[in-house]
């Protein structure tokens, strides 16, 4: 099985094929047919936005080993009752590429892997489409790094618990760019509350870091007529990074 051949399986495992394509090649553009024009300016960010609370003493300043200890050991809130491993991150350390997700389920709970149950094969597919792969120029990590009881959404005392360190997680990394998956990833790095529609399709700002936002790969198994959205915003994000990259290229 060629390249090609590769790609599209990769696609119809998507629900997407054979509408949409990649050409080849590292960098690549997207082919016709591109999604519609979407904003490629990234937005002030408004005055009651705090994407990130400060890190406290024990969190700023940590390397990784360090960072990784501490997230072992963490008792900050009360998921570290029910967790059978914590879940840090996982990827290339020094990755153009963040992806955060909203907290570990089941399998990653047991594993301490992000992403590894069936929504982290759609995510690797999701990736190989735009031609990542989670351990190359990949960091993959969630807003909070215990498991959620019943894999409910985290709660806002749990995510504040955390936020310090994807926080440092973020400083260490210095990713040119950030793709949050779903809605609780995206109002926990953006600091106020809006629908995936309204923010999708637009560059954020992320303390200073660009951010995206797309549909949780668990969503898009239980919601797959939305899976085609979710490519035109892989699309969209290949776009930001080919500009974010040539926009440095330029400046030096």
């Amino acid at each position: 099985m060629n390249d090609s051949q590769r790609r599209e399986e990769m696609l119809r495992e998507m629900g997407i094929s054979p509408i949409w394509r990649l050409r080849a090649g590292p960098g690549a553009a997207v082919d016709e047919p591109m999604p519609a024009a979407r904003t490629l300016i990234a937005e002030e960010p408004s005055p009651q936005t705090a994407p990130l609370a400060p890190p406290p003493a024990e969190a700023g300043g940590m390397d990784w080993t360090a960072l990784k200890a501490c997230v072992a050991d963490c008792t900050a809130c009360g998921l570290h009752k029910g967790r059978n491993k914590t879940v840090f991150g996982v990827g290339d350390e020094r990755a153009n590429w963040l992806f955060v997700g909203e907290g570990p389920g089941a399998d990653e709970d047991a594993q301490g892997e992000p992403f590894v149950g069936q929504a982290g094969k759609l995510l690797d597919n999701m990736l190989a489409a735009i031609h990542l792969k989670r351990d190359t120029n990949v960091y993959i990590a969630n807003i909070v790094k215990c498991r959620p009881p019943g894999n409910r959404n985290p709660q806002t005392d749990e995510a504040a618990a955390c936020a310090p360190y994807l926080k440092r997680q973020i400083e260490l990394i210095r990713p040119k760019l950030i793709v949050a998956l779903g809605k609780v990833a995206a109002v926990n790095l953006l600091g106020r509350d809006a629908s995936i529609a309204s923010l999708r399709g637009s560059v954020h700002d992320c303390g200073g870091i660009p951010l995206i936002v797309t549909y949780h790969p668990a969503y898009l198994l239980r919601t797959l007529p939305d899976k085609a959205k979710a490519w035109e915003d892989l699309c969209f994000a290949v776009s930001a990074m080919q500009g974010l990259q040539s926009a440095q290229a330029a400046a030096t």
